[in-house]
C-alpha cells in the first residue's frame, strides 16, 4: 500500500512546491512557494488526496462539504464524490444577477459544514470565508487543510474554537525531501529561519560571464564553443530541421557568419550521402567558424549508444563537435562519446513533458559529475558548472499551437542564466534566414550583456 511519504513525493513531482526566493502577496520574502493547483490535473492523485483527507475526519459530523475558492474546490469535489457528503460551492463574490447567491447548492439551516482549504498560512482567508457560510445558517466546526505553512494560521483558528486537521506541514515536507536528497541543507536552514521569524539570508546568484566559465571548464569542446561566442559576439545556435542536403548546406551558408553552432537532425535528411552532405558541411563550418551539434538525443545502454554514435551511415563521431543525449541510461552510458562534448537533455520545451522535477534533479547530478558532459538542455536554471542551452526561443510568438512553448532571449538570459539560445523555426522558416539569424544574434548577445 502506498505510504503517506510516497504519496507526497508523487505530488511533489507535479511541481507543487518550489524553493528559492519568492515574494508573497503580503510582501514578505519566502524561501519556498506552494501552489497545489496542479494536483487537480492528475485524477489519480486527486482521488488519493481526497481519501487521505477523509481518513483524518469524523465523517458522521458533517452534512455538507465546501472548498475555499478556488484552489480547494477540486479537492472538496473529489471528497464529496468519495464520501457521498453533498457539496456546496462558495463564490468569491455574489452574482450581480439572478439569485445573487454567495453560496450555491442544496443545504439547510442548522447543517454542519466541513471546510476544505489547500494551504493555510495566516488563516486570514478562512476567517473571511467562515462568516459568509455561517450567514446562511450553516455551522462550521472543522477545517481540513492539505499543507500547513506553519506561520500561525492553524493555531489562531484553533484558539477560536475550530478543529483544524492538516495532512502535511512544511517541516514534514522538508524532512521527506531531505531524505530523498531533493532539498539541500542550506535550503532547509533558510526555511527554518523563516519559520522561526529570523532574517532569511538569500544567496544572490549572479551569472558568470563567458570568460569566467572558460577559465573553469576543462573540456576542449566547451572551451572552443565559448571562444567562438566571444569572438563572434554571438550565443546563437540555429536548428537546421530541413529535409534535403541542398537545404541544409544553403541554410548553413546563410546563417554561418552569425552562429556559434548549427544543430542538425541528420537522420531526417532524405538524400543523405556522407561525401555530399557531411564533407561540404564541414567545409562551411570551418570557413564560417561554427561547430556542428547533432541533436541525436541518444537514449539507450552504453554499448548501443557507442554503435549509434560511431557506425552506420551517419558516422556521427567523425564530424559532430556536440551531441545531445538523454541521461536516462545513467552515468556509465555517457562514457562512449569520446570525440564530442555531450549536451545532456535535462528538460524539454514541449507542453506536458515528463521531464519533471525529480528527473531534472537526478539528471543534473550526473551531468555535473560526468567529465564528458559540458552542459544541459533545459527550460530551468541549472548549475553554473554546466553550460545551459535553452531551446524554444522565439522573438515573434509565445507558442506554435502544437505544444511548443517559446521564450524570449531576455527571459532566458536574465531569469534562467542561459548560455546559448537554440532557435529553429524563427530562422529556417523565415523569408530571409540570413537576416533572421542576424536579428537573433544581436538580440541574444544584448540579452546576455544585460544579464551580467
Amino acid at each position: 500500500m502506498e505510504t503517506k511519504k510516497q504519496f507526497f513525493l508523487e505530488c511533489y513531482q507535479l511541481g507543487i512546491i518550489k524553493f528559492g526566493k519568492f515574494t508573497l502577496k503580503s510582501g514578505i520574502e519566502s524561501p519556498f512557494y506552494v501552489d497545489l493547483r496542479p494536483l487537480a490535473s492528475d485524477p489519480k492523485i486527486l482521488k488519493h488526496l481526497a481519501n487521505y483527507l477523509l481518513e483524518m475526519l469524523p465523517l458522521d459530523n458533517f452534512d455538507v462539504i465546501c472548498g475555499v475558492p478556488y484552489a480547494a474546490l477540486p479537492m472538496a469535489t473529489a471528497m464529496s464524490l468519495e464520501s457521498y457528503i453533498p457539496l456546496i460551492i462558495k463564490r468569491k463574490e455574489a452574482k450581480s444577477y439572478g439569485t445573487k447567491k454567495l453560496i450555491e447548492g442544496i443545504y439547510k439551516k442548522g447543517q454542519n459544514c466541513l471546510l476544505v482549504e489547500d494551504v493555510i498560512t495566516s488563516g486570514k482567508s478562512l476567517l473571511e470565508t467562515i462568516p459568509e457560510i455561517e450567514n446562511e445558517g450553516i455551522t462550521v466546526s472543522d477545517i481540513v487543510v492539505v499543507l500547513d505553512r506553519q506561520q500561525g494560521g492553524k493555531e489562531m483558528l484553533e484558539e477560536k474554537g475550530y478543529n483544524v486537521h492538516t495532512l502535511f506541514n512544511i517541516t514534514e515536507v522538508c524532512e521527506m525531501l531531505s531524505e530523498e536528497n531533493l532539498l539541500m541543507d542550506d535550503e532547509i536552514a533558510r526555511i527554518k529561519d523563516f519559520l522561526e521569524g529570523n532574517i532569511v539570508k538569500f544567496e544572490k546568484r549572479t551569472r558568470k560571464s563567458y570568460e569566467e566559465k572558460n577559465k573553469e571548464t576543462q573540456h576542449h569542446i566547451s572551451q572552443k564553443l565559448i571562444n567562438i561566442a566571444i569572438a563572434k559576439k554571438s550565443n546563437l545556435i540555429a536548428s537546421a530541421d530541413v529535409l534535403t542536403t541542398s537545404e541544409l548546406l544553403s541554410l548553413a551558408e546563410k546563417v554561418g557568419p552569425n552562429i556559434v553552432a548549427l544543430k542538425t537532425h541528420i537522420d531526417i535528411i532524405t538524400d543523405f550521402d556522407y561525401e555530399k552532405t557531411i564533407v561540404p558541411l564541414l567545409e562551411i563550418a570551418k570557413r564560417h567558424d561554427f561547430l556542428l551539434m547533432e541533436d541525436r538525443k541518444f537514449a539507450d545502454i552504453g554499448n548501443t549508444q557507442e554503435l549509434q554514435y560511431s557506425y552506420g551511415i551517419y558516422r556521427i563521431s567523425s564530424w559532430a563537435d556536440l551531441v545531445t543525449s538523454q541521461v536516462i541510461g545513467g552515468y556509465a552510458a555517457m562514457e562512449y562519446f569520446l570525440n564530442s562534448g555531450i549536451v545532456a537533455i535535462l528538460g524539454m520545451s514541449s507542453k506536458g513533458t515528463l521531464t519533471d522535477n525529480h528527473y531534472r534533479n537526478e539528471a543534473e547530478k550526473i551531468a555535473i559529475e560526468h567529465p564528458n558532459i559540458i552542459g544541459g538542455v533545459c527550460q530551468n536554471e541549472i548549475s553554473d558548472s554546466l553550460l545551459l542551452f535553452t531551446p524554444g526561443v522565439n522573438l515573434a510568438t509565445a507558442g506554435d499551437g502544437k505544444g511548443q512553448q517559446y521564450n524570449t532571449p531576455e527571459h532566458v538570459f536574465k531569469n534562467l542564466h542561459s548560455d546559448f539560445i537554440i532557435v529553429g523555426r524563427g530562422i529556417y522558416k523565415a523569408d530571409d534566414a540570413e537576416k533572421a539569424s542576424l536579428e537573433y544574434k544581436i538580440a541574444g548577445w544584448n540579452a546576455y550583456l544585460a544579464s551580467l
